[in-house]
């Protein structure tokens, strides 16, 4: 994997041919009294930092073009304390502004690698929208919902999954990024009654309730119990599921490249 903001524009343009271009995008915003405001942006680089090394491996496989991680999202969520929000008009609008940029760079195949899960509804509509109107075909997933499918992903914890500030977020940075982990970790206490928005009454409903994350204190569960191993664990899930997402996504799409040249 080589770095867009490393390459000249000959590389880049020539590259565009037949790379990948990978988009990480995160947030800047609350995660309560222990993580930083930028964890959700760290994560998805961390995950794609780690599945593109993997991919490296294999002397034939993906060539990836990695650009600059999207370091805004949608959160206004979060402003109850801090965060840096764009709207979902704006977000989408970036959004469309960047891949638009890359297919006029020379670039028909595009993946973007989400970390936070604010802008998961945002960047799955502008990837269908946009795919409808340029000649280039576009892939999206946020890094938690990516498995190796070996089970045992989420350590027998999947209702916290992925959760905001809480055991899995924790956890994770604990084996990315343990420096940056204020502890030790408090325990959350128990709020009555539960918050709606991460437990909804009923299945397949979406249900919020205003002013219930300042209520929570910003976490969605107790993160006190997170711990370095879990976080290799699931963070290794995570990576090999997105290596063997790119490598997909790769074998689905070269073809249909392929022929576009010959032509």
């Amino acid at each position: 994997m080589r770095d867009l903001t490393e390459l000249t524009w000959h590389e880049v343009r020539e590259a565009g041919t037949r790379a990948i271009a990978l988009l990480p995008i995160g947030s800047q915003e609350q995660h309560a009294a222990h993580l930083p405001m930028g964890t959700d942006t760290l994560l998805a680089e961390a995950v794609l930092d780690r599945a593109a090394a993997l991919l490296a491996e294999d002397p034939a496989g993906s060539e990836l073009i990695r650009l600059p991680a999207l370091p805004f999202g949608h959160s206004p969520h979060h402003l109850f304390a801090a965060a840096v929000s764009l709207s979902a008009a704006t977000l989408g609008a970036v959004l469309d502004d960047v891949l638009d940029s890359l297919v006029t760079s020379g670039y028909r195949r595009i993946m973007v690698v989400n970390g936070h899960g604010g802008n998961d509804e945002i960047m799955r509509l502008a990837v269908k929208r946009f795919a409808l109107r340029a000649d280039v075909t576009v892939a999206a997933c946020s890094y938690w919902t990516i498995t190796a499918g070996d089970g045992g992903a989420d350590d027998g914890r999947p209702e916290v999954t992925p959760g905001h500030a809480g055991w899995f977020e924790t956890s994770l940075m604990l084996a990315a990024h343990p420096g940056l982990v204020r502890t030790p970790v408090a325990p959350r206490a128990p709020v009555e009654p539960p918050p709606l928005f991460d437990n909804p009454p009923y299945p397949g409903l979406t249900v919020e309730r205003h002013g219930e994350w300042a209520r929570v204190g910003g976490s969605t569960d107790d993160a006190s119990g997170a711990d370095a191993p879990s976080g290799r664990r699931l963070l290794g899930d995570r990576a090999r599921g997105l290596a063997l997402a790119i490598r997909a996504f790769d074998a689905a799409t070269i073809r249909t490249e392929e022929k576009n040249e010959d032509h």
